[in-house]
């Protein structure tokens, strides 16, 4: 028997409030939808203080070991030793990793608002694989 053909009556079971019923007029052919509401999520502040934590660590520790002996350091080594004003050094290059940092988070964050994390994913590959067939032609024929 098709639903459409016969009326349907909402009622409340008295098993729970929070599921429904659907029943035709016709008791012998009888249909029952259970629907149950979605619970809110509840986030225990512990826990999501532990990922925040564990973010900055993980953020924090890769990108430590990445910049150690890289351009940057090495550069910031020898404005120091040339300046005889290692603050200054300091305070500059502390603001443009910190800008060129920000710059990265918002161009990740409205990346990730517009792309599917597969595009993003591809690009990325696509583009390591530009580089490292540039890199590798560049030592093969140019050597």
């Amino acid at each position: 028997m098709n639903l459409d053909s016969v009326p349907v009556t909402f009622s409340v079971t008295s098993e729970t409030e929070n599921q429904l019923e659907i029943k035709d007029c016709n008791e012998s052919n009888r249909t029952v939808a259970i629907i149950e509401p979605v619970q809110p999520v509840v986030t225990d502040s512990k826990k999501q203080q532990e990922s925040v934590v564990a973010i900055f660590a993980t953020t924090f520790i890769t990108i430590f070991l990445a910049e150690i002996g890289d351009k940057t350091q090495l550069s910031t080594l020898l404005m120091s030793a040339e300046s005889h004003a290692p603050w200054v050094v300091f305070l500059g290059s502390g603001a443009a990793l910190i800008t060129t940092s920000l710059l990265g988070v918002l161009l990740g964050g409205w990346m990730a608002n517009r792309l599917s994390p597969k595009t993003v994913e591809k690009s990325a590959g696509m583009m390591l694989l530009f580089i490292s067939l540039m890199l590798f032609w560049d030592v093969i024929f140019n050597s």
